[in-house]
């Protein structure tokens, strides 16, 4: 059995907000069935940055989320701004204005489908290493963020504990972790 994709046969969108992006798809399976009414999230991409200080700490970021009516414990990051095409910068912003932490280098790890079902976009990882204090925060209104530092050891429990439990920063958490340990030979 191969894997085809859908046949797109028209597209509108039906809410155009400057929060948010709704599309209506009518669609044509492999099968030859015909789907009028498959709404799509159009979402711009996002950065997400592990932040690794020189002692072996990582930034994390506190915040409530309306979505999931929850605070929520996560790694920093944030959406690509309009016409915003360097992934890595993009990611220096977030993480400065997030945390007010800055790092020379940021190493991209891995791209990846946020809902590959419903949404358009995709979460692009990045290590920060050295990562160290140089601002205040620089938060949008709407935002009320709390910065942590936790001992890189730590970071496997709270993934494990569900104390981080947004699906992107498990995944990324997860990644450094074996890589880390891949690079000191464990």
């Amino acid at each position: 059995m191969s894997i085809e994709p859908w046949k797109l046969l028209s597209s509108e969108l039906v809410v155009d907000h400057r929060w948010y992006r709704l599309r209506r798809d009518r669609v044509r399976l492999p099968g030859g069935q015909e789907l009028d009414d498959y709404f799509v999230s159009v979402r711009p991409d996002v950065v997400l940055i592990f932040p690794l200080t020189a002692d072996n700490d990582v930034v994390l970021v506190r915040q409530y989320k309306h979505g999931a009516a929850a605070i929520f414990t996560e790694l920093p990051g944030g959406v690509l701004d309009p016409g915003e095409t360097d992934l890595a910068a993009a990611a220096r912003r977030e993480l400065l204005e997030e945390t007010g932490y800055a790092a020379e280098a940021l190493e991209p790890l891995l791209q990846v489908a946020d809902n590959p079902t419903k949404d358009t976009n995709r979460i692009h990882f990045f290590l920060a290493r050295d990562a160290r204090r140089v601002a205040a925060q620089h938060l949008d209104p709407t935002e009320n963020i709390e910065v942590l530092t936790v001992p890189l050891a730590a970071v496997e429990e709270l993934v494990l504990s569900g104390q981080i439990r947004v699906a992107g920063s498990v995944a990324l958490c997860l990644l450094v972790l074996r890589r880390l340990a891949a690079e000191a030979g464990q």
